[in-house]
């Protein structure tokens, strides 16, 4: 029996939209600008015309918000790999890309300027999803 994607995700997704910087690791291909079709704190949905393939590793910048995390908004910079290229309606694109983080780093606070994380807490390793 085949499981819908829906029924294997852990976290909510919001449909909500936010900027991206997105970098295929460790190529010197230009990044691409783009926005969140939907996200969570596991993982992204966007919009392209240049999909990466399935597999790919990404590195993804992104302003991840209060809406989703619960937490003040911060920028986070994540890993993770493409699970599905789709296509979609946007504006943006016509295939959707569905990428899973497997790693983040968050790097700075975005709410307050006055309340900068401290350099040691940019510095920070990797935050990985347990397995």
């Amino acid at each position: 029996m085949k499981v819908a994607a829906s029924d294997r995700r852990i976290t909510l997704r919001h449909n909500f939209k936010t900027a991206l910087r997105i970098r295929l690791w460790k190529s010197s291909t230009p990044e691409q600008r783009g926005e969140s079709v939907n996200l969570s704190e596991r993982g992204i949905l966007y919009a392209t015309d240049s999909p990466p393939h399935i597999g790919a590793i990404l590195e993804v910048l992104l302003k991840m918000p209060e809406e989703v995390t619960g937490e003040r908004t911060t920028e986070w910079l994540c890993s993770g790999h493409v699970v599905r290229v789709e296509p979609i309606n946007s504006p943006r694109g016509r295939l959707g890309v569905g990428v899973q983080f497997d790693c983040y780093q968050i790097t700075r606070n975005l709410d307050q300027e006055t309340d900068p994380l401290p350099a040691a807490s940019a510095s920070c390793g990797w935050r990985v999803w347990p397995g």
